[in-house]
């Protein structure tokens, strides 16, 4: 039995599934657990979606109002967690992930987990893992999970958009080269499937606010150094910046794409100040090029070789006076 076929078992057998992903919420955490409820729910089974916190603003178009949040409603969650007979850990490698709240509780839970995941090393608590590094997303996964185990009738414009939502926001568009022909052969079943892909990336992308362009653009012309031996842009907020342009969260979730835009760009490295300390994101181009390292040295953090995140606890001024003097240790001149 392969391991899509032994999932399908598992779900069949379970009364109380249970489907969690990581903390700071993003377009694969959440499109991925969706889909993964609308293709379960066609099994005629039930589940419950639970995630730490809550996903952005421009995921609005997907609906949300199934998802149960930690932040929101602790007891519930809790509740769920204790019942439940099967739990999906998606997007996520290590228990950590879901923040301290949630960690407690999947950690207490005796019964069967399943990861579905594409980060690097994964920790081994699961009792089912697909650990999928060369996906480009946790999204293509889970249509992998419902075509190998032999449901891809079942695909429809329900499951399939949130899925799509998934693999276009995790690739940055397409861009990143984690996008195989595998990737556009499942694409290609969203779109038979009915998925309308015009519409979400209309609706993804035509949502800024006039604060939230005013403070990229603040961020662009003011706060953007670059460290051009290096090819390395660096963008630090404080908290007052964010403040200013009254910061909803996601409003600086683009900033290192855009400065990794920049002809001849290796590199960008974005922070903002947040919830007491400095949330980073890191961005690059090229194998010869990973971020994930440094993010994992320095910043407890980790992700993708091109994409990942991490925090400081040191001031604004700090962290940047610390990434200047690591970026020569990590990205040659020239």
């Amino acid at each position: 039995m392969n391991r899509y076929k032994q999932i399908e078992s598992e779900i069949l057998q379970a009364t109380n599934i249970v489907i969690t992903s990581h903390k700071s919420a993003d377009g694969d955490s959440v499109g991925s657990s969706l889909g993964l409820l609308y293709f379960i729910e066609k099994l005629g089974k039930k589940a419950i979606v639970c995630h730490p916190d809550k996903a952005p603003d421009f995921l609005d178009i997907l609906d949300l109002s199934s998802i149960m949040l930690m932040t929101d409603e602790p007891e519930k969650v809790t509740a769920v967690f204790q019942q439940a007979d099967l739990i999906f850990c998606l997007d996520y490698n290590a228990t950590d992930r879901v923040g301290p709240e949630m960690q407690a509780l999947l950690e207490a839970a005796t019964c069967k987990k399943i990861m579905i995941d594409h980060h690097l090393n994964p920790q081994e608590f699961p009792t089912i893992v697909v650990s999928e590094t060369a996906a480009s997303s946790t999204a293509q996964l889970i249509i992998e999970l419902i075509e190998q185990s032999g449901h891809g009738d079942l695909l429809d414009a329900k499951i399939g958009t949130p899925l799509y939502v998934g693999i276009l926001t995790d690739t940055g568009s397409f861009r990143f080269s984690s996008v195989q022909p595998r990737t556009h052969e499942l694409l290609a079943k969203l779109l038979s499937a009915g998925v309308q892909h015009h519409l979400i990336h209309e609706a993804l992308n035509d949502t800024n606010t006039v604060n939230r362009l005013r403070l990229q653009g603040y961020a662009m012309s003011e706060k953007m150094e670059i460290m051009d031996p290096y090819k390395v842009a660096i963008i630090s907020l404080t908290k007052e910046e964010l403040e200013k342009y009254q910061y909803k969260k996601g409003d600086t979730d683009n900033l290192a794409n855009l400065a990794l835009s920049i002809k001849g760009m290796k590199a960008a490295i974005v922070f903002s100040e947040r919830d007491g300390m400095m949330k980073i994101s890191f961005r690059s181009k090229g194998k010869e090029n990973p971020v994930n390292v440094m993010a994992t040295e320095h910043f407890n953090g980790g992700g993708h070789a091109n994409a990942a995140g991490g925090a400081s606890e040191l001031s604004v001024t700090e962290t940047l006076e610390k990434i200047k003097n690591l970026v020569p240790l990590y990205f040659s001149e020239g």
